[in-house]
């Protein structure tokens, strides 16, 4: 049965009546919501937001925009100041985040019915079973879709290759994708694990605004990834990785005022340490969706952090490494070390082992 198709009329009518009801006292105006919303790019047009609130001829928000409304009318706090913001996620109170994601879960339901059900558990971070390890963190027990999300090759790189011009009759559409050793393990594993769920592969230019309300599971780093710039900036993590100015430059992760950096071999320039991240939350675009990062600052970190917990021989001390470091958490971070063996080949991470460790991070954990 296909889902039904929004009209608008009830989402844009929801939308007026939190802005004109929600907090009387305060008369917020449509200026308001769209200085929050347009943020440190300047205000969004206030014919936008009316077409939003219109129910004679609505126009339906982006997944993004919704969460933002979410974020705003969480809090009072969003108009106590000029202009009025999004207040980042560190400051939201344990009230005001159960707010922002009972009405987040709100408004995705008018704009998407039928993909939001009422009885919808909850992502589970870690969305572990217990006693059940083939499942753990890559399991995702709602069965809802399941996107994972690739940057895309520079042109420069593409070029130096064989079938990547879409006029070669041997074209490969996947040699435009980075990261394609992790891309191979983590999708094999999450259909392995998920069998019920849909799981796609998708570049990141290549979405379209529903694909925004999945489960999303984020492959490879900023440089190249647009969607993990976005969703990086909206999460505002301790954890920040550097982009790269040009290809000789190794980059890094920085946490505070500390730097994290790759580790070449000063007399060939090969790679024998990366840092890469791996982080599982709630979806800053669904509430009731999860987002997993799997990034490094060169390919084998990426992949390094996907057979984490994908590597048969260490995914099971790991994931249980997990339960125990991050046992009520609703998000979980981790920066580590992804070493390469004397054949340049990724060595899996073993997260029980303190050395290779060189951040953790929770919700928990920080307060």
């Amino acid at each position: 049965m296909q889902p039904a198709q929004p009209d608008g009329t009830r989402l844009a009518r929801r939308l007026r009546k939190l802005r004109t009801e929600l907090w009387p006292e305060l008369k917020v105006t449509q200026q308001q919501i769209a200085e929050a919303l347009g943020g440190e790019h300047g205000p969004l047009s206030l014919s936008l937001i009316s077409s939003w609130e219109s129910t004679r001829n609505p126009a339906l928000p982006p997944a993004s925009r919704l969460a933002g409304y979410a974020m705003f009318f969480a809090t009072p706090r969003s108009v106590e100041s000029s202009p009025a913001r999004l207040l980042p996620e560190h400051e939201l109170t344990v009230a005001e985040r159960h707010a922002r994601e009972e009405l987040h879960a709100e408004l995705f339901g008018l704009r998407f019915p039928g993909e939001h059900e009422e009885d919808d558990p909850p992502p589970a971070v870690p969305a572990a079973v217990p006693g059940d390890a083939a499942r753990g963190t890559w399991f995702f027990p709602d069965r809802r879709p399941i996107i994972i999300v690739s940057g895309s090759l520079p042109k420069r790189f593409r070029e130096r290759m064989p079938f990547t011009d879409t006029k070669d009759p041997d074209y490969v559409r996947s040699y435009s994708l980075a990261d394609l050793d992790a891309l191979l393990e983590v999708h094999g594993h999450i259909r392995a694990v998920n069998p019920a769920a849909d799981v796609r592969i998708c570049r990141s230019e290549e979405m379209v605004e529903d694909d925004f309300t999945s489960h999303l599971v984020l492959i490879g780093g900023v440089d190249w990834n647009a969607v993990n710039r976005d969703i990086t900036r909206r999460l505002e993590l301790p954890v920040r990785q550097q982009r790269r100015p040009n290809d000789e430059d190794t980059g890094g992760f920085t946490v505070g005022g500390r730097v994290f950096e790759p580790v070449l071999d000063s007399s060939n320039g090969s790679l024998l340490e990366d840092v890469a991240h791996f982080f599982r939350g709630r979806s800053p675009y669904n509430a009731r969706r999860t987002v997993t990062l799997c990034n490094g600052m060169f390919g084998r970190g990426t992949y390094g952090a996907v057979r984490a917990l994908t590597d048969q021989k260490f995914r099971d001390r790991n994931e249980n490494y997990i339960r125990q470091r991050f046992p009520d958490a609703s998000a979980f971070s981790i920066l580590m070390r992804v070493r390469m063996n004397v054949n340049g080949a990724v060595v899996t991470p073993d997260w029980t082992q303190d050395d290779g460790l060189l951040h953790e991070w929770s919700p928990v954990t920080e307060a």
